[in-house]
This record gives structure tokens, C-alpha cells and sequence, in this order.
């Protein structure tokens, strides 16, 4: 019964699939994002069991403050984090008008992220990758409000240089810039000059962050092989600038470029480690509406919804009995919700362009791609252990074990929160034990950003 509380929001999107209320669904997964804020707590602050936390945080560095955490663990991992914005500011750029009275609070969201990450390159050629001890933490059970662990700053640099992790922390500035375009231009200007220097940053000093900072990355956090060609796609929608055009298309077939040596291999893939699916339907986009050479994008593409659509020939995945998509590796809604919001996504552009898709066999339209995303259906320290209202004393890092191992529901409610869900099977074991299951994270949450307003929308 561990997980208790932390279920309504996987619970309530199988509901939505028969006809709930996908409104509310999307405010709640906006809503969790505040549970996961550190640093100082705005008084807009609507879980109000969470308090301020962190503070002490980057002290030794001059002029870094780090402001997010990413999921269940007091851990600041700035490659998580980077997985998490571009895609909540690619759901708001997609989909921000159906988002209504909450588009301020997606927003807000967004900007708590790239506050932290505008902290984390403040220096020039330095980007600060974590805070925090991964070993340590992994064997504390500690309120995020009380952390007593070592808060060690890592870093890479012009010597030490992490091309992948500048990369990525460069595409999430510049996806964050479109998305307050229309808002806030000085601040999304802001955002677009940063990534370009992080960028070139990255270019100019090649090598990987897993050589630099492996003892602390690895295998708490994805080991990466780089992020150099999504990066460069991402600067290139904000910038319109040709030379980060050139970039892409150069980078697709050069195996010296970081990240890319088996970028036409990876088409199904978008998560850790790779963003190719998501990039070739990004640039399908554009290629189609401009009348582009569409090769690879489009034709991968379209060869990564083949491999994800249920009655397709070359399909690669599986699904439940329930209808429930599965690919390989823990915590699987992580893989349903981002790849429904592809297909979402994807289907737009290809109705607009009004073009179908062929699997083998099989003829695809843009509509039935919506209908494979409509169909897709804790671990938490902080929501585990009783709030600093409830117990002002100091809870140190051994100190929470007992809640952990208790099988009472969290005491505080982290509204909105997306565990990894069932397994192939449709069981679900609620347990803090079981991670894989019972874990929430904000990257599997982000897709829903986009999703729920859209079929909040399309009920109405």
C-alpha cells in the first residue's frame, strides 16, 4: 500500500480514456511540478506541504543557485532535468492555446527549470552537471527540507569538457525561448543568447561527460553518447539561423560528430540516451511544409510509428492486455507517455500536409495516430514522510527509513504525479520497494503537458 496517495493521477488518466475529465487531469500534472521545486518556495506555492529546501546549495560557487529537483531523490541532476524542459516547452509550443486559464502555471513550470539552468551556465565555459552525492543519497530516506548529505558541486569544462549534457542543457534554453516568445521576449531572449553560447561551448570543446564525471553518473544516471545533433535542431527552430540547418544535416552522416554514429539505427528511439525519434518528427515539420528534401526525417519517421502502431507488420513493441504500450527498461510510462505525444504531434503535421502513412500493408491516417495516443493509460520522499508541519524536528538521512518501510499510504498527497505503472501484465505491485513501478519522475509527466489540453479540447 506504499505508493497509496501518489496512484490518482495514473488512475484518473485510465479514466480519462472513457470519457473523464482530461481538464483536471492536465492541471494536476502541472501541479506536480511544484512538488519537485527546490530552493526558495514562491507564495504562489500551491503544494504547501513543501517547503523551502536547498538553500545552501552551489554556496561555494559564485553566482549558482540550483532551483528544480527531478524526481523522487534530493539528487540535482541537470541531465535529468534537460530531459524534462525541452519536452514541457515543445508541449506548450504545440499546444499552449488549448491550455487555457493554466498556460501561466505550464509557463511557470518552465521557468523554474531554466532558471536553474541559466544559474547553471552563468560561468562561460562551465556547466554545472549535479549537486549532491548519488551514493550517499541512494541510501538516505530523507525529507528534501532536511537534507544533511554532502552537497558537492560537479561540474564540466574548457578541461574537463561534457559535450553531450552543454548540448542538451543548450536545446532546453532555446525550446524554453519559444515558449515565452510571446510572453516575455526580453526573457526569451535571454534563454536564445545562452544557448547559443552553451552550444558553441559544446562544439568547440568536444568530449564526453561520462570520461568527466562517470563515479558520480553512473549508474544512478544515464551513462549519455550525446545530444550534440538534437541540440542543434532545437537552436535551429528558435534562431531560424542557417547554420545550425547545415548542422543537422551534416551531423546525420558524420561519425565524427558526438552522438550521431547510428542516428538512421535509432529512429524508434527518444529518451535518455537519444532524441532521433523526436527530432525526425520535429523536422518533418518543417521539410514538408517547405517542400525540403524530406529524407531521412519524414521516411524515419514515418518507420518509427510502424514500429510503435498496434496492427503494423514491423511493429516492435508491445502491449498489454489492457492496451498498454511497452519497450524494454524500467519505469514504463516513461515510454507511453512521451510516444503517445509524438504520435499526437506527428499526426498534426502529417494532416496539415495531408499525408497518410504506409506500413507495409497497412495505411495509417493522421487519425488513427491520435487514437493509438488516446488510448495509452510511490517512491517519494517527500510525500512519504510527514510534512515540516506536521514534524518540525529534523529528520536525518537514516531517519525516514520507517515510513519508507511502512505500509501505510505517503502522508502527503503529490497531486499529479505519474508513476512507472503497471508491468506487461496489467498488475501493479504498490510498493516504495518497487521503483520501477512506484516511482514518479517529471520527464514522464511532461508529455501529458501537451496531451491532456489537447483532448481536453477535443471532448469538449
Amino acid at each position: 500500500m506504499g505508493g497509496g496517495k501518489i496512484m490518482g493521477m495514473m488512475m484518473m488518466m485510465m479514466m480519462s480514456v472513457y470519457g473523464q475529465d482530461y481538464g483536471d487531469a492536465f492541471m494536476k500534472s502541472i501541479l506536480f511540478f511544484e512538488g519537485q521545486r527546490s530552493g526558495k518556495l514562491p507564495s504562489s506555492q500551491r503544494l504547501t506541504w513543501r517547503k523551502d529546501s536547498g538553500l545552501n546549495d552551489g554556496k561555494d560557487v559564485k553566482d549558482y543557485c540550483p532551483l528544480s529537483q527531478v524526481c523522487f531523490l534530493d539528487i540535482l541532476v541537470s541531465v535529468s532535468s534537460i530531459r524534462t524542459s525541452p519536452s514541457t516547452a515543445w508541449s506548450l509550443i504545440e499546444f499552449g492555446n488549448f491550455m487555457g486559464s493554466d498556460l501561466q502555471y505550464a509557463l511557470d513550470a518552465i521557468r523554474w527549470g531554466t532558471d536553474y539552468f541559466l544559474k547553471a551556465t552563468n560561468i562561460p565555459g562551465t556547466v554545472f552537471a549535479i549537486v549532491g552525492d548519488p551514493y550517499v543519497d541512494h541510501n538516505c530516506w530523507g525529507r528534501p527540507e532536511d537534507m544533511d548529505t554532502p552537497r558537492t558541486v560537479y561540474q564540466v569544462n574548457t578541461t574537463f569538457p561534457g559535450s553531450e549534457l552543454s548540448a542538451e542543457m543548450a536545446a532546453a534554453l532555446d525550446a524554453a525561448s519559444l515558449a515565452f516568445n510571446s510572453s516575455d521576449y526580453p526573457y526569451s531572449q535571454t534563454l536564445a543568447d545562452r544557448a547559443e553560447s552553451v552550444f558553441d561551448f559544446a562544439d568547440k570543446h568536444r568530449g564526453s561527460y561520462n570520461d568527466v564525471l562517470r563515479q558520480v553518473v553512473c549508474p544512478y544516471y544515464y551513462c549519455s553518447s550525446g545530444y550534440m545533433l538534437g541540440s542543434s535542431m532545437d537552436i535551429y527552430r528558435a534562431t531560424n539561423k542557417e547554420y545550425y540547418w547545415d548542422y543537422v544535416g551534416n551531423s546525420i552522416y558524420n561519425t565524427n560528430t558526438l552522438g550521431t554514429l547510428s542516428y538512421r539505427d535509432n529512429f524508434a528511439e527518444f529518451g535518455w540516451d537519444t532524441k532521433v525519434a523526436g527530432i525526425n518528427v520535429l523536422v518533418s515539420q518543417w521539410v514538408l511544409t517547405k517542400k525540403l528534401e524530406p529524407s531521412p526525417f519524414v521516411p524515419d519517421a514515418d518507420r518509427f510509428v510502424c514500429s510503435v502502431l498496434p496492427e503494423s507488420p514491423t511493429r516492435s513493441v508491445t502491449y498489454s492486455p489492457g492496451g498498454l504500450m511497452f519497450k524494454d527498461g524500467p519505469c514504463n510510462m516513461q515510454h507511453a507517455t512521451t510516444l503517445s505525444f509524438l504520435f499526437l504531434v506527428y499526426a498534426r503535421y502529417s494532416k496539415y500536409n495531408g499525408r497518410q502513412i504506409q506500413c507495409g500493408n497497412v495505411v495509417v491516417s493522421p487519425d488513427r495516430l491520435i487514437e493509438v495516443a488516446k488510448g495509452q493509460r510511490i517512491h517519494h520522499r517527500g510525500s512519504n514522510l510527514p510534512s515540516m508541519e506536521a514534524h518540525g524536528d529534523h529528520i536525518d538521512c537514516q531517519g525516514g527509513h520507517s515510513y519508507f518501510e511502512s505500509q501505510d499510504p505517503n502522508q502527503n498527497l503529490l497531486t499529479g504525479a505519474v508513476v512507472g505503472g503497471p508491468d506487461p501484465n496489467d498488475s501493479y505491485s504498490d510498493s516504495r520497494y518497487n521503483s520501477s513501478q512506484s516511482e514518479p519522475t517529471t520527464y514522464m509527466n511532461a508529455p501529458l503537458v501537451g496531451l491532456l489540453p489537447y483532448f481536453k479540447t477535443a471532448a469538449s
